[in-house]
């Protein structure tokens, strides 16, 4: 089976499960995620939808990158 992103996840959940994706959301402009314990705090709590309304990034855009990686996406 392929490798699935489920948007209706935490940021935390997806980034326990498969790491890369951590790697991928900073490379999309999420940069905090690389700051100790902010996965841990606020990634418990916020979705990739959620997150990219927050920093106003384009959902569609996200969805690109993941996609042009291999991911299926599912909402």
């Amino acid at each position: 089976m392929g490798k699935v992103i489920d948007l209706r996840k935490t940021v935390y959940e997806l980034c326990t499960a498969d790491p890369e994706i951590i790697e991928i959301m900073i490379g999309l402009g999420f940069e905090q995620l690389a700051k100790p314990g902010m996965l841990q705090s606020a990634g418990r709590l916020m979705t990739i939808p959620q997150g990219a309304r927050l920093r106003r990034v384009e959902l569609e855009a996200i969805k690109g990158a993941f996609r042009a990686k291999g991911y299926e996406i599912t909402e």
